[in-house]
């Protein structure tokens, strides 16, 4: 008998600290009056007006944990069911041990293995297709917990790169289980690592190992050192879905719902109409909760599945792209 991937549940964690935009504007007001007004012009094209931190002593890990378990709770078992930890992010308690791991742990997963995917805004969509291939063709494996979490201000300078307007904490989770029709349907991936030197934290690894000095100069947080031009998504998003839709043979007038990774609204707009959808099939967080990187596909996933927007029988589609870049987009028909 063929074995088929769904999705059986989702769960999100929002910590409650919360930065308003007018917090972030007072910031960045103290440093320079200029950049309180680029703020501003970030809300106008982004949508996002807040995003919320975690306490100060917590790591991306914990945040991973408290959805963990909600996804694990609405799916009805036990930590101990899980078979795998997938856990997605590019913001890691550590260069290593992979934070997945530590997430098994503390979440009392004993029976899992678990592993990192380091795709950033698309580590969801990534991990998911993984989770259902390991599903597919391992008699053995009945649940697959897959995480995006995403803790970046605490590698920014929140207080002084206007940059970190964009870095809100958070993480959602699903949990995959063995189904006997068609969950999962499709999937289309592109890197492209000559913008690999766009955006990220550029000391600290083997490229350069922290010192005294890259710590003072900054090079151990993140920085947007040459904007992405508008295409990287414009087309690579329209062309992930075009391409997930052609695997899947399906047209993407049967698309019921996608969620974009949710950086800006107006990109998101921008790709509907591309695609010739209505913007009604696409989910938006970043008004309530902001963006939130590896995570902010899940939470919008998971928000719209509890909100009743998507629903039963739907074929919904998780697009997302990421720092280096990388680019993926994976189809679901919801059970």
């Amino acid at each position: 008998m063929a074995r088929y991937a769904t999705i059986l549940s989702s769960g999100r964690y929002i910590p409650e600290n919360e930065i308003t935009n007018a917090t972030f504007a007072g910031w960045m007001g103290e440093v320079n009056p200029k950049l309180a007004e680029v703020v501003g012009k970030f809300e106008a094209s982004s949508g996002i007006t807040t995003r919320f931190y975690a306490p100060e002593g917590w790591a991306t890990s914990d945040l991973a944990v408290e959805a963990g378990k909600l996804a694990i709770a609405e799916a009805g078992i036990k930590p101990e069911d899980i078979d795998m930890v997938i856990v997605g992010t590019d913001s890691p308690d550590y260069i290593t041990p992979a934070t997945s791991v530590v997430v098994q742990f503390k979440l009392g997963c004993i029976n899992a293995g678990s592993y990192d995917v380091g795709c950033a805004c698309a580590s969801f969509p990534t991990a998911l297709a993984q989770a259902a291939g390991l599903l597919a063709i391992n008699p053995q494996m009945k649940y697959i917990l897959v995480i995006g979490a995403y803790m970046m201000h605490k590698l920014a300078d929140v207080k002084h790169d206007v940059t970190a307007f964009f870095y809100g904490d958070g993480a959602g989770a699903a949990v995959l289980g063995v189904a006997d029709k068609p969950g999962y349907v499709s999937t289309s991936m592109k890197a492209d690592g000559s913008y690999h030197k766009h955006w990220g934290i550029y000391s600290g690894g083997t490229y350069e190992p922290a010192t005294v000095e890259s710590v003072e100069a900054g090079r151990t947080k993140v920085k947007l050192l040459t904007p992405f031009p508008p295409t990287v998504n414009h087309q690579g998003w329209p062309a992930r879905v075009r391409e997930c839709a052609a695997n899947g043979g399906f047209e993407l007038q049967e698309i019921d719902h996608i969620i974009f990774t949710q950086v800006n609204k107006k990109s998101i707009q921008i790709v509907m109409d591309d695609l010739g959808l209505p913007i009604e099939k696409a989910h938006f967080i970043g008004d309530k909760w902001g963006y939130m990187g590896s995570a902010c596909l899940p939470i919008a996933f998971d928000d719209a599945w509890k909100s009743g927007i998507i629903r039963s029988g739907m074929r919904v589609v998780f697009c997302g792209s990421g720092v280096g870049y990388n680019q993926a987009a994976t189809c679901f028909i919801m059970p």
